[in-house]
């Protein structure tokens, strides 16, 4: 079926471009309903980001898969000859949420499990599971440690081992939610104080000046909304500066940069944030030459 990005319900997408194909390949949350039983991921196939094919399966759990519901954010990765995908889960044991890996042979699938269950720290509620791979060749992974624990939510990494199955250190706090000079406390009544910090959907990209940027999410005024950091030391470990303005503030985030197959730069998002409303948005990306927070990104819906 052919379909345009506006007539697709998905939340965190994640495209990825394959030029020997000259195709792109949308993927992100698709279950109806996130908050219910899990059945797996779609991705959508397009040659131009406007008109997609699909749904196709991506991934279906086995009757003995360790998770049973919340099967939100694959992100995909050609990694080492094959393709990885990194996704976050709720384990049935435990009741905690965290980032597991899968693996196919294609980017078409089908995934199969991959790490022996979440990757990220096992006694933590964990979210949105990133893989960002230095110029040395180490590969790490940046996640959310939710608000929904410690309710001043942060973005963490953690090394992975060469083979992505499992982490290879311990993870360490870059940021919190609150220090995203755009951000504001979201009313909850599980906390003394009545509110929170939400951390969501962390993202590295490299801009064409150098910088390493970290996208995010979090919410302004109790609209969802995406930011970004820029790296001052140049690597993964920061300190990271926080560009002083949201980056897309109308209820809207999780969102990535990717190269397209005509050399532009773009972005997606979903928006709203509400089920069942949400929709991919593709933005094209100008980028500021310099290394400063002032004007880094600009976005012009696609």
């Amino acid at each position: 079926m052919r379909l345009s990005t506006r007539q697709i319900q998905l939340r965190d997408p994640f495209v990825v471009p394959v030029a020997e194909e000259g195709q792109y390949y949308l993927f992100g949350s698709t279950d109806t309903n996130i908050w219910g039983r899990g059945q797996g991921f779609d991705y959508y196939v397009s040659q131009d980001l406007r008109q997609w094919d699909g749904p196709y399966p991506a991934f279906r759990p086995e009757s003995t898969f360790w998770s049973e519901e919340n099967f939100w954010a694959p992100e995909v990765y050609h990694y080492r000859d094959r393709y990885y995908l990194f996704a976050t889960f709720k384990v049935k044991s435990n009741g905690r949420r965290g980032t597991a890996v899968l693996v196919a042979d294609s980017i078409r699938g089908p995934y199969q499990p991959h790490s022996d269950g979440i990757v990220t720290p096992s006694d933590w509620d964990c979210l949105d599971g990133s893989l960002y791979v230095d110029p040395s060749g180490v590969a790490w992974m940046v996640f959310s440690h939710e608000w929904t624990e410690i309710q001043d939510g942060t973005i963490c990494v953690i090394p992975l081992a060469p083979d992505l199955k499992r982490a290879d250190g311990k993870a360490e706090v870059l940021f919190r939610g609150s220090d995203g000079p755009w951000t504001t406390a979201k009313a909850n009544t599980r906390f003394p104080r009545g509110e929170a910090y939400v951390t969501d959907g962390p993202y590295i990209h490299v801009s064409q000046s150098g910088a390493l940027v970290m996208l995010w999410s979090s919410f302004r005024e109790e609209r969802y909304a995406l930011g970004a950091a820029i790296s001052v030391s140049g690597n993964v470990h920061g300190p990271w500066k926080h560009l002083p303005d949201a980056l897309y503030e109308h209820d809207g985030g999780h969102g990535m940069i990717f190269q397209g197959l005509d050399g532009r730069r773009y972005l997606t998002l979903h928006h709203p944030n509400q089920t069942p409303n949400e929709r991919p948005q593709i933005f094209t990306v100008a980028e500021n030459a310099h290394q400063s927070t002032s004007g880094l990104i600009t976005l012009v819906r696609l």
